[in-house]
């Protein structure tokens, strides 16, 4: 399985960015998808997660009513949309697949897949 994420960029405080990010490959009829992002000198941390089968979604505390993921099944894709961007929300944004299991997950070691990483950066 491979991952390809694209949309990271520079916005102003305030804008918004939407990150995508498309698998290929042969997945499970049920996985999860996620965004984690490491700020320079920071760990990696969680940002979202969304089970393909259910639907269900998860935010970290710092992001929810601020960013919304979506997925599209049928494109094996997943999608960051992220409204009112804040300078700290600057970091490296990876999306991570699950292969097993739908539960969701905040967790970076129980994702088996990453992506490449796409940079997003928020001036003040």
């Amino acid at each position: 399985v491979q991952l390809q994420a694209s949309g990271g960029g520079l916005v102003q405080a305030g804008g918004s960015l939407r990150l995508s990010c498309v698998a290929s490959g042969r997945t499970s009829a049920s996985y999860v998808m996620g965004w984690f992002r490491q700020a320079p000198g920071k760990l990696r941390e969680f940002v979202a997660a969304v089970s393909f089968r259910s639907g269900n979604t998860d935010y970290a505390d710092s992001v929810k009513g601020r960013f919304t993921i979506s997925r599209d099944s049928a494109k094996k894709m997943v999608a960051l949309q992220m409204n009112s961007l804040k300078p700290e929300d600057t970091a490296i944004y990876y999306c991570a697949l699950k292969l097993t299991g739908h539960t969701l997950s905040g967790f970076s070691t129980d994702y088996n897949y990453w992506g490449q990483g796409t940079l997003v950066t928020v001036s003040s």
